[in-house]
């Protein structure tokens, strides 16, 4: 079998019409087995593996969202949301499969609009011919049960949330208990013993005399009446667990509107008011502040060209004051020389020459000073010095000024905000009608409670009972009817119970026995540690595993990682798989979960290459990462690639060609 094409229409977060080209063949001649679809979490990954499902067993379907609602319901919530209620919502799986040893194809497809009238879909068969096989479709849960039997298949669609079930529990979950069950044909058995014992009590109520059929007619009496008491609590708890969703609902949407219109923030006013007024005091405080500042330097601010400019001044006066000092100095300099050359005895004309090169020299040197404007502050030292101080004090006001401002600012914004909180209070009596609605809708959730777990100890009660009942007409028959008429009928039933039981013993042990063996070769070809464990074994009536090392002491579970139980749980799967017989696509959502990246490459290129001739892998960006896809796709066993892209703000979802990388 191969699923070659899925087709979804306005299902789930996929609006419109997609098409998912699911075949493994590249060409006539090449074929790769995986299929690989990559999205994030929430993008209608899991949505893919229900429409299969949905498709293949219809109200037989165990999908991951339906629960415990009618089919109808679950149709309704498979419809997206964004549609026309009256436009079609529609699933259409083609697959192939051998049938008299020809290939042969159908093309299953269910459809339903919003809230049909009859409560179902509409099942169509399309064949070869592009013709609707009415017979088919008649006979389709039969036909389907010889191709792909429901009890078996989460043991070729399965998700991670199954693994991770598996690993972490000593006993598989029932799910996998009942598709084991089905596997072995153990369900034969069991159906044959049971309808032996009502064959039984059938015959023990027929050949019974009128004293014992009086009796035993009584107790079967009690026990009907039991049972429908039963029943009836059964469903009184269904009920109250509707009504109690129902009122927890109402309860969040009277809290919702105690919050929204103000419940909560008027329970709260007095101590929103004390930080209304805390606030306003330190915005008060900050001002006094600024105020201080205001009485100091920090008008001088209002001026800064001005202080700019004085400061300027005095620093070019400084300057000028020095260089004239320089030339004094120069000069007096150059008067001592003139001196000292006339007292040497050197000529005139050789002294005049120095003495006009001197003064041509200075002049030089000081002609930019004359270009100076003169002197007008005539500030000294300490003037300037004072002056710098001030404009320094100044510049550490204006930064604390700033920083109080920023302040108060801040201050204010937070009391407009408490101002609206409290503005936006209910009002005293409105207050209280909200609060005492909440009140009342959280005493309905409390009584519903209440009643729902009365109800749940009855049916305890009840099962109790009916137990005690059944017991005591087993006993009543064995001790009071075995000798009568039917004896033989009893007591060969009896013998067949007997030998139903060693039958159902001895084709579990044989069974077991290939099945260990396949489960043990797929845990260590796909463990790293090729010397963790010699011998699998399982137990007969769980169907619990118990691992051994190659001195035959057990390996407890617990030792083994998070990851090695994980390989462990779907080399379970595998190898139940394999025993069944079925060559069937194998589909895995979320397939990596908590490996490491030993375990991960092992099986990606173990396990997924050779799971089957059709593997279909639903993953996220951080299962089949980078990495393991590249390797994938060295190894040549991708067939195609799909990316799931979910876009937030509409809630749906469009299949794109290609993966994350």
């Amino acid at each position: 079998m191969i699923f070659l094409e899925l087709v979804l229409q306005n299902f789930g977060p996929y609006s419109g019409k997609q098409v998912i080209n699911l075949n493994p063949k590249i060409d006539e001649e090449k074929s790769r087995p995986i299929i690989l679809l990559g999205g994030m979490n929430g993008g209608g990954k899991t949505t893919l593996m229900d429409a299969i499902r949905l498709a293949l067993y219809g109200p037989r379907a165990q999908c991951s969202t339906r629960g415990n609602l009618s089919y109808n319901d679950f149709l309704n919530q498979c419809v997206n949301n964004q549609i026309d209620p009256v436009a079609d919502t529609r699933i259409e799986l083609l697959f192939e499969h051998i049938e008299n040893d020809k290939p042969i194809k159908y093309r299953v497809v269910r459809s339903w609009t919003k809230n049909p009238k009859d409560g179902k879909d509409t099942l169509g068969i399309l064949g070869d011919s592009d013709t609707w096989p009415d017979a088919l479709v008649n006979i389709w849960d039969e036909y389907i049960e010889n191709l792909l039997p429901l009890g078996i298949s989460n043991l070729f669609l399965f998700d991670g949330e199954q693994v991770k079930e598996l690993a972490e529990q000593e006993i598989p979950p029932p799910i996998v208990v009942e598709a084991i069950r089905g596997l072995f044909g153990l369900e034969l058995a069991d159906r044959l013993a049971v309808d032996l014992d009502i064959l039984v009590n059938r015959k023990r109520k027929e050949f019974a005399d009128t004293k014992d059929l009086a009796n035993l007619e009584e107790i079967e009496k009690r026990l009907t009446q039991q049972q429908q008491d039963y029943q009836e609590s059964e469903q009184n708890l269904e009920n109250l667990k509707n009504q109690l969703e129902k009122l927890e609902v109402k309860q969040q949407e009277a809290f919702d509107k105690f919050i929204s219109e103000g419940g909560k923030i008027a329970a709260e006013r007095n101590q929103l008011e004390l930080q209304q007024k805390a606030k306003t005091a330190e915005v008060e405080q900050v001002r006094q502040l600024m105020c201080e500042l205001a009485a100091d330097v920090l008008p001088l601010a209002l001026i800064p060209n001005l202080l700019t400019q004085m400061q300027t001044q005095g620093e070019q006066e400084f300057r000028h004051r020095q260089i004239q000092i320089s030339k004094d100095l120069l000069i007096e300099r150059d008067q001592r020389l003139l001196s000292w050359l006339s007292q040497v005895e050197m000529a005139l004309t050789q002294v005049e020459k120095i003495q006009s090169f001197l003064v041509e020299d200075v002049d030089n040197l000081y002609a930019k000073t004359l270009q100076m404007a003169a002197p007008w502050l005539l500030a000294d030292d300490e003037t300037l010095s004072q002056l710098d101080n001030l404009i320094y004090h100044l510049q550490n006001h204006q930064l604390s000024a700033k920083e109080k401002l920023a302040i108060i600012k801040n201050k204010e914004e937070e009391i407009i905000t408490l101002e609206r909180q409290v503005q936006t209070a209910a009002a005293p009596e409105d207050y209280t009608k909200l609060r005492q609605a909440l009140e009342a809708a959280q005493n309905q959730v409390v009584e519903a409670k209440a009643n729902y777990e009365t109800i749940r100890r009855r049916l305890a009660e009840l099962e109790t009972i009916i137990a005690k009942s059944k017991k005591e007409l087993s006993e009543y028959t064995v001790e009071n009817i075995k000798y009568k008429n039917n004896q033989h009928i009893i007591t060969s039933a009896a013998k067949v119970q007997e030998t139903l039981k060693i039958f159902r013993e001895k084709l579990t042990l044989r069974k077991l026995n290939k099945l260990e063996e396949e489960v043990k070769n797929c845990f260590l070809y796909l463990l790293h540690k090729s010397d963790l464990v010699h011998r699998i074994a399982i137990d007969t009536n769980t169907f619990g595993l118990s691992l051994y090392d190659f001195n035959g002491k057990p390996v407890p579970k617990h030792r083994l990682s998070a990851g090695e139980k994980q390989l462990l749980a779907i080399a379970f799967l595998w190898g139940l798989a394999k025993v069944s017989g079925h060559r069937l696509p194998v589909a895995i959502d979320t397939p990596l979960g908590r490996l490491d990246s030993s375990h991960r490459s092992n099986l990606v290129e173990r396990y997924f290459t050779s799971a089957s001739h059709q593997v279909i892998l639903l993953s996220t960006d951080t299962e089949i990462g980078k990495k393991e896809v590249e390797t994938l796709r060295e190894n040549e066993a991708i067939a195609r690639e799909y990316l799931l892209k979910y876009d937030s703000t509409t809630r749906q979802t469009t299949i794109q060609p290609g993966y994350f990388w």
